[in-house]
């Protein structure tokens, strides 16, 4: 059955830049915070950079409560794909980067391919406001995560 808190959330736009250039800014996961109203630190576990299989520790907040994830990086194809799941939650998140006329298409996804942890059912109706609820702040964040991102690159 699916709910708010598994169904794809999805946030998209256009930027003003090739994707190269949304690449270049989007692939320094350093930076997340800053797009990110979450997020609060992405800290790379394994030496090597940015590839698949590269781990890290999500330091996140809402409100007063702070929590870490654990991430690990599945798809990194420079200009058009970076993915990495949470595995502290069951989410995937998903950039997608396209060409379209005058830019860039930017597909923002998170899905929840097998489900959400127990951990996660177990946290989210005790800090997070609900897993519902905290899967529409989600969304919500999401599109306030890409209009950062978009100030960022064509900024």
């Amino acid at each position: 059955m699916s709910t708010a808190a598994t169904r794809e959330l999805r946030a998209e736009g256009h930027v003003d830049a090739t994707p190269d250039r949304v690449w270049a800014v989007l692939s320094d996961l350093s930076r997340m915070p800053a797009w990110s109203p979450e997020l609060v630190r992405m800290v790379p576990l394994l030496r090597g950079g940015l590839r698949p299989g590269q781990q890290y520790v999500g330091i996140n907040r809402r409100g007063a409560f702070v929590w870490p994830t654990r991430n690990v990086v599945v798809d990194v194809e420079p200009g058009r794909l970076l993915s990495w799941d949470t595995t502290s939650s069951g989410a995937r998140w998903i950039w997608e980067l396209a060409p379209e006329a005058g830019g860039t298409r930017v597909v923002h996804r998170r899905p929840v391919p097998r489900g959400t942890t127990l951990g996660s059912r177990l946290v989210a109706p005790l800090f997070l406001g609900g897993s519902d609820g905290h899967a529409d702040e989600l969304e919500a964040g999401m599109a306030q995560t890409l209009a950062r991102l978009t100030a960022a690159v064509e900024g």
